[in-house]
Parts: C-alpha cells; sequence; structure tokens
C-alpha cells in the first residue's frame, strides 16, 4: 500500500534529524525506512549505506532536511564484525544463496588463514557480486542474477583500512575489518577462500561503526516499537545537541 502521509492516524512528523537504529537479521534496508516512515508518519527519510538482508548492525536513518547528508554519511568508512566460513561457495557469496562447491579445507592451516587475511589489508581492486545493487545498462545486477544472467562487472577501487583476525576455529574465522564505502565484505571473504584455494563464503556479518557513528548508541526495532512522535522528538533533540553538537568531523 502505498504510503499517504494525509491518511495517517498521526500528524506529519516534519522534524529534522536522524537516528541510529540496530537493523535486525532478515529485514531489508528498506524495511527499516518504511517501518520507520510509517510507524511516525514521517514525509521525508532515508538511510545511509545498505546492509544486506542477513547482515545486522549500525543503519544510519536520516530524516526531514538531513536527507541531504545521505551521500556524505553514506560515503563514510565502515567497520564490520564478520565470520567466514572457507571451503564452502554460493552463488551469492554469503549464506543467502545456493551452495556451488563443498571443497576440502583440511590441509589449511589457522596460520595460513590468518596470513591470506591479512594480505587483503591496503588498497585494491574488488568485482561487485552478480547479487548486489550495482547497475548495469540501467538494470540492478541482482535483477539479472535472478534471471540467471551474469555479465561482466567493472572492478572497483575501495581501501581495507585494517583487519584484525580474533578467532580461528576452522572451518570457521571471525574478523573484524575497517573499510571504505562500497567495500563487499563477502565478496572479500570469496577473495580470500579463492586465495587459500579451498573457496569460502560471508557466514555472518554486523556492522559496528559508520563514519564517527557506533552501534553503542544505538537503538533496536522492539524499543521504536514502543514509541511515539514524543519519544522520537525527544530521541531527535538529544541526539542532535549532544552526539552531533560534539563531533568534530560533523557539521550542518
Amino acid at each position: 500500500m502505498k504510503y499517504r502521509a494525509d491518511k495517517h492516524r498521526l500528524p506529519p512528523f516534519r522534524e529534522n534529524g536522524m537516528i541510529l537504529i540496530d537493523k535486525p537479521a532478515e529485514w531489508t534496508s528498506f524495511d527499516v525506512v518504511n517501518f520507520f516512515r510509517s510507524r511516525f508518519n514521517v514525509p521525508k527519510v532515508g538511510h545511509c549505506g545498505t546492509l544486506d538482508p542477513a547482515a545486522t548492525g549500525l543503519l544510519l536513518i536520516v530524516f526531514g532536511s538531513f536527507t541531504r547528508l545521505s551521500q556524505h554519511l553514506s560515503g563514510q568508512d565502515k567497520i564490520y564484525d564478520a565470520t567466514m566460513l572457507i571451503g564452502t561457495e554460493t552463488d551469492s557469496q554469503d549464506m543467502d544463496g545456493n551452495v556451488t562447491a563443498r571443497n576440502d579445507w583440511s590441509m589449511i592451516t589457522p596460520e595460513q588463514v590468518r596470513d591470506t587475511v591479512m594480505s587483503f589489508t591496503g588498497e585494491q581492486l574488488q568485482t561487485p557480486p552478480m547479487v548486489s545493487a550495482v547497475k548495469k545498462d540501467g538494470k540492478r545486477l541482482y535483477e539479472l542474477a535472478r534471471q540467471g544472467v551474469e555479465v561482466e562487472r567493472e572492478a572497483r577501487r575501495i581501501i581495507i583500512n585494517s583487519i584484525d583476525v580474533t578467532r580461528v576455529e576452522l572451518p570457521e574465522t571471525d574478523f573484524i575489518v575497517s573499510c571504505s564505502k562500497g567495500t563487499y565484505i563477502r565478496t572479500l571473504c570469496a577473495d580470500i577462500g579463492t586465495k587459500l584455494g579451498c573457496g569460502a563464503v560471508l557466514q555472518r556479518l554486523r556492522r559496528t561503526h559508520s563514519g564517527s557513528f557506533s552501534i553503542d548508541d544505538a537503538v533496536g526495532i522492539d524499543t521504536i516499537k514502543q514509541w511515539e512522535q514524543p519519544q522520537l522528538l525527544e530521541y531527535t533533540t538529544n541526539f542532535v545537541h549532544s552526539k552531533l553538537a560534539a563531533m568534530d568531523d560533523f557539521s550542518f
């Protein structure tokens, strides 16, 4: 059903601001935007940096005049907490896809995994996965993938600022990665698996930071479901005048 501000039970919420939301698994980023819009009758709202449905964590929601900051905020570096499963490959490079191969990883050592993961630090070219929102000739790649079509994709420049391997219990490996805008962590896992010679897939992903913003300050969906407009206004006022005002790299 199309959103109609004038048909909502509440008057339009016309304040300007942003909210940090802890996106749950199985919700798309657009699901969060649509929920927020319809919950509080916010006419103008957007998000900064798409998270895949299976991923959880920090999603920046902007509304009112703050939507003009969307491109700037989306372009900031991100930090993710991820789990990689080696020996498995899927057509989406994560566990949502169809398994295309299961390979023997028994000869791989934890030291090899750590060294290989760390070798991806720095500036590099990364080819976006077919199951992604990148456009090719006006069509989203995931739309082509659904039709069984695979096309050549142009590699993009990304920067892996740092990778910290926090656990290796084969076939699983946990790591924390700081990276530039446009980095696909599932593609990073697939590329690591290729270099190891046994394949790998992203098993779990959680975004913990986006620019200066942290998951520690995010609000869960269950909490937001209990709010009405006065609670959102209180959050917005406090956030803009305390969190944003204290950030040296943020101006509005």
